[in-house]
């Protein structure tokens, strides 16, 4: 299924997409697309079963903002070098461990929302990610089957950075990872069914129409079982935590001089085979 949650931001509604490209209203089935749902396999059969029937009712899709595809995230916890050709590109040697970091749930915003470059910033730069998204609370996973069997599905990310922020004013990467809007998410939640594979989809990303990032997540150093896996031994995850699961080479800081990292009215879009796909406009904060 392709839940996703339409509206104004602070009032969406959860819809799902269906398998014509009909965007049908679930509001009167249940009340959000979140983790409790997400846990809920009573509740989600019953959104299979009616979208099946054909009876959910069909929403007019023209004009209307698509926000993130979850709310209430609990946290997103971020996988930094888990590229081959990432690592290589940044001079970095390919970690032994998951490189850890977290950003705040509040720098989610949806797809195509504008993004907002930060006061002072010289090096905002793009990456697109494979988000996971947690359906089972994960403690102390043993197997790479285990784990995949707590995810409830997946999404399309931007993990937007600030590199200066980020790398050269010291202490930890959280500073050019958490600025306002930050994270952009979906248009879909893509559930786990429907991805038989998650090392074989390809990513893109274009700035203002050109083509940047250009990868798959078979290159990832650490698969997202492992990830899974290897998180719920440091921490518990919960439903509707998300893991951003790192991004393949071609992002600014890996240019030559001079980098084109982001200024206000570039363009930025990406996406994922069979995840959706996603548009900014960036502006200053």
């Amino acid at each position: 299924m392709k839940l996703l949650r339409v509206g104004t931001a602070g009032a969406e509604r959860p819809a799902l997409l269906d398998a014509d490209g009909n965007l049908r209203d679930l509001s009167g089935l249940v009340p959000d697309i979140d983790g409790a749902l997400l846990a809920d396999a009573a509740a989600l059969g019953r959104i299979r079963s009616a979208a099946d029937s054909g009876e959910l009712p069909v929403l007019d899709a023209e004009g209307l903002r698509v926000g993130p595809p979850l709310a209430r995230i609990g946290k997103i916890v971020c996988i930094g070098l888990n590229y081959h050709d990432h690592a290589t590109e940044t001079g970095a040697e390919p970690p032994a461990e998951p490189v850890l970091f977290m950003k705040a749930a509040d720098t989610v915003v949806g797809p195509h929302d504008t993004v907002l470059v930060p006061r002072r910033s010289e090096k905002t730069d793009w990456e697109v990610e494979l988000a996971v998204v947690i359906g089972r609370t994960a403690r102390y996973l043993e197997s790479h089957e285990e784990a995949l069997a707590h995810v409830a599905g997946y999404a399309v990310a931007h993990d937007v950075s600030e590199r200066e922020f980020q790398i050269e004013r010291g202490g930890q990467w959280d500073k050019g990872k958490n600025c306002e809007t930050f994270n952009p998410l979906g248009p879909w939640l893509v559930t786990a069914d429907e991805v038989p594979d998650p090392q074989a989809l390809s990513l893109r990303l274009w700035v203002n129409g050109e083509l940047k990032q250009d990868g798959s997540t078979s290159d990832q150093i650490f698969p997202v079982a492992e990830v899974v896996r290897y998180l719920s031994q440091f921490m518990t995850l919960y439903p509707g935590d998300v893991i951003n699961t790192g991004t393949p080479a071609g992002v600014a800081m890996g240019h030559p001089e001079p980098k084109p990292y982001l200024r206000a009215g570039d363009v930025v879009e990406l996406e994922i085979a069979g995840l959706g796909r996603q548009r900014q406009e960036f502006k200053d904060a």
